[in-house]
């Protein structure tokens, strides 16, 4: 009687033990589930950004050169002074475009408020555009003698698209009194 109870104990102890195994190889199987699970949807939201992001075809101020004023092909095209590449780009000769410069303009680009959003009072702030006058106005130049697209503009003056856009409003606006 005796072996008989071990027996009945032993095939407890072993049935008991492969419970426990079961329910560890179960609760296995659910944690890799659930690791799959959300490794599928991580995959499926970068493959979602990646989709959306093929579809963006501007230009974001790390893309760009780091400094409008300095450096960038405008820059370079100003300081050469140069009839041929004034013409070419702008339309106008470098005494026209320094007329129309002090005719009126570089005093309005700085005087006019440009709209600030991050500026009390919704004021001009001259110091923190990202163009002097004559940036401004070959900018302006730029788009009104060229068939190019935005975003040449944006990687010749290194500007945001919005900036570009905010500018090039701001200054037909400046030019055509003065024109």
């Amino acid at each position: 009687m005796h072996s008989l109870a071990r027996l009945a104990a032993d095939r407890i102890h072993v049935e008991g033990a492969e419970e426990e195994e079961e329910e560890e190889e179960e609760e296995q199987m659910l944690l890799v589930a659930a690791a799959v699970s959300v490794a599928g949807a991580e995959q499926a939201r970068l493959d979602r950004i990646a989709k959306r992001n093929a579809s963006r075809i501007y230009l974001t101020r790390p893309t760009l050169l780091p400094s409008p004023r300095h450096g960038t092909p405008w820059t370079a095209l100003h300081a050469s002074q140069s009839n041929r590449a004034f013409i070419t780009t702008m339309g106008f000769d470098v005494d026209t475009f320094n007329f129309i410069l002090w005719s009126g303009f570089g005093v309005k680009w700085y005087e006019e408020p440009l709209l600030c959003p991050d500026a009390t009072g919704g004021g001009s702030c001259p110091g923190r555009r990202s163009l002097d006058a004559a940036g401004a106005l070959g900018l302006t130049l730029h788009y009104l003698n060229s068939t190019m697209q935005e975003i040449s503009l944006q990687e010749i003056f290194a500007l945001i698209p919005s900036t570009v856009s905010q500018y090039i409003n701001h200054c037909l606006n400046i030019l055509l009194p003065i024109l």
